[in-house]
């Protein structure tokens, strides 16, 4: 793996440039300077001093960083019983090495939708681990026998004077019952770094004890997670599949649906009358695997919902992100490519599918507001591009944007299935400046 550090400038001529937003592919270069894009342009780049790193692109196509806006990087790369019976420090080794393949799989950025992942973002901030750019919810929140309760049946609920279940002691899920505790929840998440907030609003495939029908959080306490979050400048993103659960939580301001795979053509529609987001996971029956028939039969149903649910966002016009969901098993892992993949069958062909894996998914990051932490530009950035809409920007290939870029052998704007294999066809990664795989030295 050939590391250099995002200081010098990296040049990559003859390149088809796919930039994130536009409908066509220009060719030509790319210069980054440090951690930003400093420039492209057609034709041949301009002449460079002696130090510039130069890639001969050969004619491939140069697209931005990809992302993935559900992941979960701490369960992704490990199994329940490795985080029920290892040691602490196990999940976060775990989740390090998952960082890394995910960056080598070209996922430049996450949206990590519950986990302890701050200090990883730290570390890999800093350069001292290789890992995608982490937005971090922090715990999820959940009531007590809710989807993010995974303690044992016989367990006192902490809400009653019980001990913090194993995943609230890995900082994965934070059980809170009434108003007062879940803003005390949601606090404690911003207070550790969250740059949006997870709450359960409904049933899940993996929890033991909650139907997808049930209804989860009272609408005072949807209300009372919202307004903590408004406080801090971002918004409460929530877990729920069934229409009845969207409509309470859109009812309570909740910014952003996660799943929604059981909702009704209305309940689509009324996302989009009122701006709402849907991060939507293109979902086979075989990315999980689950021993407890109730939880499979959970998963059945969900995956049956995904093609219906999809065809009605395009209806109706529905903002959409795409995430993966990923989590409980190693050896599925890498499937967050070939889901990639399969979302182009789903959104609109492969064009709308890169666009909505790169600027579109972006577009969703900045609704966290000056919680950001990538795209609010420093003074650094405005003194030399200009305060512009271009500056410190994530998923496009612009002047000024930070310097995440996939070099593809392959046309991914007419066919994704390249980016199923990225161990292939992915020739060069680049995050952040940083040079991470270049098979064409």
């Amino acid at each position: 793996m050939d590391e250099q550090p995002g200081t010098g400038t990296t040049v990559i001529r003859d390149v088809r440039i796919f930039d994130g937003v536009s409908d066509r592919v220009r060719t030509g270069h790319v210069v980054t300077a440090g951690t930003k894009i400093r420039s492209v342009g057609d034709g041949d780049p301009p002449a460079t001093g002696a130090a510039a790193t130069v890639i001969d692109g050969r004619g491939m196509t140069l697209i931005p960083g990809l992302s993935d806006a559900h992941a979960h990087v701490l369960l992704a790369g490990a199994a329940q019983s490795e985080l029920m019976l290892g040691g602490t420090g196990l999940a976060y080794l775990k989740g390090a090495a998952e960082a890394h393949a995910m960056l080598m799989r070209g996922f430049t950025t996450v949206r990590d939708m519950a986990g302890d992942t701050g200090d990883l973002k730290h570390m890999i901030d800093a350069g001292a681990l290789p890992g995608p750019r982490i937005y971090p919810s922090q715990a999820g929140l959940s009531q007590t026998g809710g989807h993010g309760d995974f303690g044992m049946v016989y367990d006192v609920p902490t809400a009653l004077g019980g001990t913090a279940t194993r995943a609230e002691t890995l900082g994965l899920m934070r059980v809170a019952d009434g108003t007062a505790q879940v803003l005390a929840g949601v606090r404690e998440q911003l207070k550790k770094g969250a740059s949006q907030i997870k709450m359960m609003a409904g049933g899940g495939v993996a929890s033991a004890y909650d139907h997808l029908d049930v209804l989860q959080y009272t609408p005072d306490e949807l209300r009372a997670g919202v307004r903590a979050a408004a406080d801090w400048g971002t918004y409460v993103a929530v877990h729920v599949y069934t229409g009845a659960g969207i409509r309470r939580a859109v009812d309570a301001g909740v910014q952003v649906i996660e799943h929604g795979h059981l909702a009704g053509e209305d309940d689509i529609a009324l996302l989009a009358d009122h701006g709402v987001w849907l991060c939507i996971q293109p979902f086979a029956e075989s990315d999980h695997s689950y021993a407890d028939p109730a939880s499979a039969e959970k998963n059945r149903q969900v995956c049956e919902g995904v093609e219906r649910v999809f065809g009605w966002t395009l209806k109706h016009e529905v903002r959409i992100a795409f995430g993966t969901d990923l989590m409980l098993d190693p050896g599925r892992s890498a499937r967050q490519s070939e889901m990639l993949v399969r979302l182009a069958g789903l959104a609109g062909g492969p064009l709308a599918a890169l666009r909505i894996a790169t600027s579109g998914n972006a577009e969703l990051f900045r609704k966290s507001g000056p919680r950001d932490p990538y795209q609010v530009p420093t003074s650094a950035d405005v003194a030399a591009y200009g305060d512009g809409p271009h500056v410190a920007r994530l998923g496009v290939i612009a002047e000024g944007a930070w310097a995440d870029l996939l070099l593809v052998d392959g046309d991914p704007t007419r066919d994704l299935r390249p980016l199923a294999d990225p161990g292939t066809n992915l020739k060069v990664i680049i995050k952040d400046g940083r040079i991470y795989k270049n098979t064409l030295a």
